[in-house]
């Protein structure tokens, strides 16, 4: 199990997989970040960027 800092914040969210951890992050992003999730801008490539920087974090812990 690892846990991890959210990329925006200090809250942590704990997974044995990425994503595991991802679906743990996911409320407390829905609630305090949630601009960022409804944010029009965003497009699949903003994403996936997120997602593949994140996984860095994730396999580095």
């Amino acid at each position: 199990m690892k846990t991890l800092k959210c990329d925006l914040c200090e809250t942590t969210a704990e997974g044995e997989t990425f994503e595991d951890w991802m679906e743990a992050l996911r409320p407390h992003y829905m609630e305090t970040h949630s601009e960022v999730m409804t944010d029009p801008s965003k497009t699949e490539a903003d994403l996936k960027k997120w997602m593949e920087e994140n996984k860095v974090r994730f396999d580095a812990a």
